[in-house]
C-alpha cells in the first residue's frame, strides 16, 4: 500500500504545492477533484482569509491538506484553528516542526514536513514525523542557498530514513514522477505545474511566462543573504542576480505579478520545471497525463526488469 495515498485520502499520489495567495479553494479543488491532493496555503499571513479557505474545502468533502510555514506564523492562531477544524493531513515547512508535531498529532492529524537537506530530515524523523516533502533547489519560491538537486536529495534522505517521502522541485509529468518513485518517493509535489494550470488563480502573464521558459530561465537569487528565492528570469531579477543581494522589499510587489500580470514587479517564483511546460492544461489533464505517462514508464521498466533486458 503506498502510505501517501494511506495518509491523505488521495486516489493519486500527486500533490498541489503551498503556493502563497494562489493555494486557495479553486486550485486546490480541481487538483482535489482530479484525484490529486489539494494544500491550503497560510504563508500569505491572511489568517481570517485561509480559515475561510479551510472551511470552503471542508465543505466540499474533498480530500486536501494545509500548509503550516512556522517562520510566516505571527502566532498560533493558524495552529489552533488547524487542529479545531477536522483538517486531517497538514504540511509544515520554514522552519523546525518540533513544537507543531504534538498538538497536530493529537489532533488526529498527519504531520509531514519540508526538507532540503539530510541533516534536517533526520531531526524531523527523531522528532516523530509522519512523512517528509523533500525539496529539491530546482523547485520555485523559498530555497536552501546550499543547492542540493532533487535527484541527489531523495536518495540520500532515503538511504537514511524509512518514513514516506514526497520528491518536489523539477517535477512536472510522469517522467519526473517515475524518475522520483525509482529514487524512492511515494509521492510527487507539483508547483510551478500547478501555478501555470487553468484553474490557477494567477494572470495570464505570469502563465504564458512559464510557458515560454526554457530549461535555464530561472535564477536562483539572494543566496548569500535571506531569503533565498528561485524566480524566472526578467530584466528585474537580472539585476539582482547580478548585484548578488536582494532589496528587503523586493516581494513587496508580489500580488502584482500574480494577479495583475506586471512581470517586472517583482520575482516572479517558479521552479526549473518551467523548461519543461509548454501548455497551459487543467489540473485534471495535468494530473491524468501524469499517471498515464507514469505507468508506461514503469510498465516499460517493469518489463526490462522482468526479462533481465536493458532494451
Amino acid at each position: 500500500m503506498n502510505r501517501v495515498l494511506a495518509h491523505t485520502g488521495a486516489k493519486f499520489p500527486i500533490i498541489q504545492a503551498p503556493m502563497g495567495w494562489i493555494a486557495r479553494t479553486p486550485l486546490a479543488s480541481a487538483v482535489s477533484r482530479a484525484g490529486g491532493l489539494g494544500i491550503i496555503e497560510t504563508s500569505s499571513g491572511e489568517t481570517a482569509n485561509c480559515q475561510a479557505e479551510i472551511k470552503k474545502m471542508s465543505a466540499l468533502g474533498l480530500p486536501f491538506g494545509v500548509n503550516l510555514p512556522i517562520r510566516f506564523l505571527k502566532d498560533d492562531a493558524m495552529l489552533r484553528f488547524v487542529c479545531e477544524s477536522g483538517v486531517k493531513f497538514v504540511t509544515t515547512s520554514a522552519g523546525s516542526p518540533a513544537k507543531f508535531i504534538a498538538p497536530l498529532k493529537s489532533a488526529g492529524i498527519v504531520v509531514y514536513h519540508a526538507v532540503p537537506t539530510v541533516e534536517a530530515a533526520l531531526k524531523c524523523v527523531d522528532a516523530g514525523i509522519d512523512g517528509l516533502v523533500v525539496e529539491g533547489a530546482e523547485g520555485g519560491g523559498f530555497k536552501n542557498p546550499e543547492e542540493v538537486s532533487t535527484l541527489v536529495l531523495l536518495q540520500a534522505i532515503r538511504a537514511k530514513v524509512d518514513v514516506p517521502l514526497v520528491a518536489a522541485g523539477g517535477i512536472c509529468d510522469g517522467r519526473g514522477m517515475a524518475a522520483a518513485f525509482a529514487l524512492g518517493a511515494e509521492a510527487v509535489q507539483m508547483g510551478t505545474r500547478f501555478l501555470s494550470c487553468a484553474e490557477s488563480p494567477v494572470h495570464a502573464n505570469f502563465k504564458n511566462a512559464i510557458v515560454n521558459a526554457s530549461e535555464t530561465g530561472t535564477w536562483m537569487l539572494n543566496k548569500k543573504s535571506t531569503p533565498c528565492i528561485r524566480s524566472l528570469k526578467s530584466e528585474r531579477t537580472q539585476a539582482i542576480f547580478e548585484a548578488g543581494v536582494m532589496a528587503p522589499d523586493a516581494l513587496s510587489g508580489i500580488l502584482k505579478v500574480y494577479f495583475d500580470g506586471d512581470m517586472e514587479a517583482a520575482p516572479a517564483l517558479a521552479g526549473q520545471s518551467a523548461g519543461l511546460i509548454d501548455e497551459v492544461k487543467t489540473a485534471a489533464q495535468i494530473i491524468d497525463d501524469t499517471v498515464r505517462e507514469f505507468f508506461e514508464i514503469t510498465g516499460r521498466l517493469g518489463r526490462l526488469a522482468q526479462a533481465h533486458n536493458f532494451g
